[in-house]
């Protein structure tokens, strides 16, 4: 047999989830569920999406539906509460059941009525005993406050609530980000990385299903956190104005849940924007040349004194001459290396240079903070990445002019180097980049005879 409504459901239908109060002009929006107008329209103030405050569901327009017949039946439920407080009247004096006397004393430790008797018995001798006009004065006191720091965590539970609606929208926007920069790239590519296409997307739709699976589960959670909050909050409420006798009987039970009341974490959503790009070495030459080339120019200020630098500071030489006017005079490196006049903090960039002569040469990137001017060999582990090479023995690289491309993709955290005179590729460093990195040209001591310039490709 269905149990009977009580007054509270009624009161409780005819609320406003927003103010917690009755309803005052009534609408209804898409979802079905029902607010003040002035409610809805403060939350919805300065937001381009707009959600449901109670299920989040995305409203298309900030259009609602007066619900008249909801207002009518508010009216209606308020006159029932008003006219059952009039009915109501004081209860007679409660008795104790074992003693058949006044329960005019309250145990603190025990949090229950006693009578005269019952004070005196072994279970409460040394327990502290209150009046219970003086009992129930406290406890209002206490339940009060335990009533302002729900309010607060009702406000701090909205707060993460509307956190939570920007994340879920973000990780939409940026899924589907990812898969317009993922099709661009496809495009450059032949048939064979269809299948990668493939997986990438597979790899995209399992992370975007699992972010939102959290997200609505800890939206949920929330939601039943703010629910049982709100329910406490009107629970303490009705309390405080019961006679003494009624706010004392079960207050051991609105301590308890207030007392182990937890508030569910917020979840932190975190998406992996390395599987939604390509490796540079997917691309062709041609392309990397013409889209992500730059210009390139040398430092002088960080040239090691045995390098010479020219005057339109596009090659390096390590030739026994008189120092020109932009030469470096101190030895500001302990390794024979010049940097580039700029680097990158971000992004794909891709540069040429052309090696004439014999000997070892080395390109490359490095940290801006590379200490250049210690004892420890450049490496990847300190912060320089180089590509070593003997233009007389590498069989990739033949003796006389070598043109080699270096292509860096920062967020991807690769250096890769190419012979562009056979269009083959060499090599590749990762790593993950974490400051500007700066173009490295190195000429160690046995390489007398060989001048390392940058090119720059017109086509």
């Amino acid at each position: 047999m269905a149990s009977a409504v009580s007054p509270a459901d009624l009161q409780a239908e005819a609320s406003c989830p927003v103010c917690l109060d009755y309803l005052r002009d009534p609408v209804t929006i898409e979802c079905g569920h029902n607010f003040c107008r002035s409610c809805l329209q403060q939350r919805w103030t300065g937001l381009h999406v707009l959600p449901c405050p109670v299920c989040l569901h995305h409203c298309p327009d900030r259009s609602c539906q007066r619900n008249a017949q909801l207002g009518h039946l508010t009216d209606v439920i308020k006159q029932l509460d008003s006219s059952r407080r009039r009915r109501r009247r004081p209860r007679e004096t409660a008795l104790c059941e074992r003693h058949r006397e006044a329960l005019v004393l309250f145990c603190e430790k025990d949090l229950e009525l006693l009578c005269p008797q019952c004070s005196v018995s072994p279970a409460h001798r040394r327990h502290p005993l209150t009046p219970t006009a003086r009992a129930a004065a406290r406890h209002r006191r206490r339940l009060w406050g335990h009533a302002e720091r729900l309010r607060e965590q009702v406000e701090e539970a909205e707060k993460g609530l509307s956190v939570q609606v920007s994340k879920t929208f973000k990780v939409r926007r940026k899924m589907e980000y990812c898969r317009r920069e993922l099709r661009y790239e496809c495009k450059e590519l032949k048939r064979s990385l269809e299948i990668e296409q493939d997986e990438i997307n597979a790899r995209l739709l399992r992370e975007e299903v699992d972010a939102e699976e959290k997200l609505i589960k800890n939206k949920r959670q929330i939601s039943n956190h703010m629910f049982t909050i709100n329910n406490l909050l009107r629970e303490i409420a009705d309390k405080y104005y019961e006679t003494d006798l009624d706010l004392l009987t079960g207050i051991e039970s609105v301590y308890h849940r207030y007392e182990h009341l937890k508030t569910p974490e917020v979840f932190s959503c975190e998406l992996n924007q390395q599987m939604c790009i390509l490796p540079p070495h997917y691309f062709s030459l041609h392309e990397m040349i013409s889209r992500f080339q730059v210009e390139l120019a040398l430092d002088p200020q960080t040239a090691h004194r045995s390098l010479n630098i020219s005057r339109d500071r596009k090659s390096v030489t390590r030739r026994t001459m008189t120092p020109n006017c932009c030469q470096n005079p101190e030895p500001l490196a302990s390794y024979p290396a010049v940097l580039g006049s700029e680097g990158f903090d971000a992004g794909r960039h891709f540069w040429q240079v052309e090696v004439r002569g014999t000997g070892e040469w080395c390109l490359g990137v490095c940290k801006e903070s590379f200490a250049r001017n210690g004892h420890v060999s450049p490496s990847p582990s300190n912060g320089c990445w180089q590509y070593q090479l003997w233009t007389s023995t590498c069989g990739a690289c033949p003796t006389g002019r070598v043109q080699v491309g270096v292509f860096l993709d920062y967020e991807l955290g690769e250096v890769s180097f190419y012979n562009l005179n056979n269009r083959l590729y060499l090599y590749r460093f990762t790593g993950i980049f974490t400051e500007r990195l700066m173009p490295y040209f190195s000429i160690p001591s046995s390489s007398n005879s060989l001048q390392i310039s940058i090119l720059r490709d017109h086509r």
